[in-house]
This record gives structure tokens, sequence and C-alpha cells, in this order.
């Protein structure tokens, strides 16, 4: 089964800009995250692109052969030995002077020199910020199904270019966050709402609406899970007082004194002892009184036992006064 990830590329790589700025924009991207330059004759440049992903690698060849006519394109595919035996794709413009004039184009090279970290010039207005970021997701973008964590990231080998994708996104407001893992820069997004902005920002509508669905059932889910979790405490407390109780009775009956219990008071403990899984409230209506009422005969019952297990059981006309002073 492919990853939300996955799919999400599988939908942006089957979609084209209409603008040839977001198209350069898009490659540019594309090229900064998953590529490397070649070096061929007479100081020309090639460029070796590598995904995992079928539909991203043609998505990659499509640009290449959109931008720079002339140039001449390889695609190679190869299987991992590792357990995984995922398959990687390999797209390669030959090193030629058409590459290099693309390089160029797209500003990666300036009078022979290399640009590694400065794309502002193609980033000026919004929509080729967002196709840029397309492209780097395209390249090395990963997100989470919305069932498990919320996580999107973006992976780059280079400082300079995790940096630059950080503050584009800081630009745009979103709740990005930067962080070092291993040899990758990590640029990351940790909340729904971002997520689904940005996922909305590349035109990857299906998964957004894959993304909602599955937020909304997560989050219904989580919602009855606490109510039952609120209802199982509640139920929880409910058979520990009830255990107190009966405790509290037995002692009373084992000191002698159950028989001697005022009239309110043993109606009570008989009520308990018949009725062990009963709530306060429910013991309450079938003696009509009010669950506060109920609490303090039990409160009263509570301190007849304590007195026995303190060894200093009352007698009667101490029992007589706190009725007086209790009142049930």
């Amino acid at each position: 089964m492919p990853s939300f990830a996955t799919d999400v590329k599988t939908e942006l790589a089957h979609q084209m800009y209409e603008q040839e700025c977001d198209r350069t924009a898009e490659l540019a991207g594309l090229l900064r995250m998953g590529a490397t330059l070649a070096f061929g004759r007479q100081h020309t440049f090639g460029i070796n692109f590598t995904s995992k992903n079928a539909a991203v690698a043609r998505k990659a060849l499509q640009l290449l052969k959109q931008h720079g006519r002339g140039i001449r394109t390889e695609i190679t595919v190869s299987r991992s030995r590792q357990l995984n035996k995922l398959t990687s794709y390999t797209v390669r413009a030959v090193p030629s002077p058409q590459v290099t004039d693309l390089l160029e184009h797209l500003g990666f090279l300036h009078a022979d020199s290399l640009n590694i970290e400065n794309d502002l010039p193609i980033l000026r207005k919004s929509c080729c910020q967002a196709a840029y970021l397309r492209g780097a997701f395209l390249g090395g973008g990963s997100v989470n199904r919305p069932e498990a964590s919320y996580h999107l990231e973006l992976d780059t080998v280079s400082y300079a270019f995790g940096n630059l994708l950080y503050q584009l996104l800081r630009r745009m407001d979103f709740p990005v966050g930067f962080t070092d893992r291993k040899d990758a820069y990590v640029v990351y997004l940790k909340e729904g709402d971002a997520i689904v902005d940005f996922l909305g920002m590349l035109q990857a509508d299906k998964a957004v609406e894959a993304f909602e669905i599955a937020r909304n059932v997560k989050e219904v889910r989580e919602q009855v899970n606490r109510i039952v979790n609120c209802e199982t405490a509640n139920l929880q407390k409910a058979v520990d007082a009830a255990g107190r109780q009966l405790e509290d009775i037995r002692v009373i009956e084992a000191a002698g004194g159950y028989d001697d219990l005022p009239k309110k008071l043993r109606q009570t403990a008989d009520l308990r002892r018949k009725n062990p899984e009963a709530t306060l409230a429910e013991l309450a209506e079938t003696l009509h009184i009010t669950k506060p009422g109920i609490n303090h005969r039990f409160r009263k019952l509570h301190a007849l036992a304590e007195a026995v297990r303190a060894a200093k059981p009352p007698c009667a006309h101490e029992t007589e006064r706190m009725e007086k002073r209790i009142t049930p």
C-alpha cells in the first residue's frame, strides 16, 4: 500500500503549471532538492535527478524537456538490494551547452560560477514561491497520514537551501520549524491546519480532501475516547467508593454496632449491602433523598467505622449527639 506522501506526490506530479515562471520555479525547487550536477567536456554541465517515485521522475523529465530544447536525456531504473527493495529512477541530462544554458536560466550559474543558495530572483511573485515549494516537496518532502501524528517535512543535505525554505515559509506565516537530523536539515510543520494550507497551496486538492476527512474521523474518535475514558474513570470512582462504604459497614457490624445504628443510617447501610454496584444517585433515588443527603449518611457511617478502627467505639449518647449535629 503506497504511503500518503507517495499519493500526494503522484497527484502533484500529474499537474503542470500554465505560466512559464511557475514551471521554472518548480523545476528549480525540484532540482535543488533532488539533483546533482555532472561535469562534461569544454566546461559543460549535466544534471542527475533521482527519485523513488516514478511519477516524480517523469515530471522531472517533462520539465527538463520543456525548458531546454536539444537537451539529451536518459532514464535508468535500479532496485535496491536491501530488504525493502525500493526502486529508484534516475533522470540524466547529458552534459551539453544546452544544459549549461538551462542552469543559467534557472539561476544556478552566474558568469561560470555556481550559485548554491540564492534563488530569490525567481521567487519575487507569490505564485512562483508556491511552485518552488511544490518542486521542493516533490524532490524531498514527506507527510504523515493524518490518522497518525500531524507532520510534514522537507529534507535537504544543504543548510543554505533548508534555511531558504524555512525563511520562505515563515514569510508566508506558516508555523514552521527548522532542525538538523544526522546528515540532513529538516524544515517541518506539525499543525494540522498548517499542513492542510500547505497542501492546498501546492494544489493537492485530493490530498487535502483525504486529509480533512481522516482528520475529522480522528477527532471524533478522540472525542469518543475521551468520553469513554471519563465515564470509565467515574465508574471506577463509584466502584471504589462503594467498596469503601461496604468495608465501613462490615467494620461496624463486626464491632456489634450495626443493630444499634439510627434508623436512617441502618436503612442506608441495608440498601448499600443489597446493591453493592449501585451509584450514589441510584441509591438516593430509591430512598427519595438528594445525592448530597445520602453522601452525608455515608460520611457518618464512615466516622463511626473510623472510631471503631481507632478502638474507641462511641457510646450510645455520643452517637445521638452525632446524629443531632449531622443532619441526614
